[in-house]
C-alpha cells in the first residue's frame, strides 16, 4: 500500500511552495496554470455542473485558493449569493464559491466550491 506522506519533488522540476500540498497517495486535482493543488477527488460531489466558460465539478472543500467578495448572481437554478475563487499561487479565477442560495432546493450548494474542468488537470493516480 502506498504511503501518504507527501514525496520528494522530482530534481528536474523547481521546487513548488503552495500553501497546501494534498497527500501523493490521494487522487487530486491541480491547476492547469501552475500546478497547484486544489482538491482531493474524496471531496467531488457532482461533475454536472456548469461554470461561466463552460463544464465545471462541484468540491465540498478546495485549498490553495483565495476568495473575492460575494455577490448576487442569477445562475441556472436560481439566484445565489457567490464569490469568485481563484488559485491562491497564479491568480486565475477557478470557478465559485457558494455563499447563499435562495431557494430550498439549492440549500445543499452553501459553502461548496465550483471549479472549471478548463482550470484543472488530474494528478497522482489516475491511471
Amino acid at each position: 500500500m502506498p504511503s501518504c506522506e507527501p514525496g520528494p519533488a522530482p530534481a528536474c522540476l523547481p521546487a513548488k511552495t503552495f500553501r497546501s500540498y494534498l497527500p501523493r497517495c490521494h487522487r487530486t486535482y491541480s491547476c492547469v496554470h501552475c500546478r497547484a493543488h486544489l482538491a482531493k477527488h474524496d471531496e467531488l460531489i457532482s461533475k454536472s455542473f456548469q461554470g461561466s466558460h463552460g463544464r465545471a465539478y462541484l468540491f465540498n472543500s478546495v485549498v490553495n485558493v483565495g476568495c473575492g467578495p460575494a455577490e448576487q448572481r442569477l445562475l441556472l437554478t436560481g439566484l445565489h449569493s457567490v464569490a469568485d475563487i481563484f488559485c491562491e499561487s497564479c491568480k486565475t479565477t477557478l470557478g465559485w464559491k457558494y455563499e447563499q442560495a435562495f431557494e430550498t432546493s439549492q440549500k445543499y450548494k452553501e459553502g461548496k466550491y465550483i471549479i472549471e474542468m478548463s482550470h484543472m488537470v488530474k494528478d497522482n493516480g489516475w491511471d
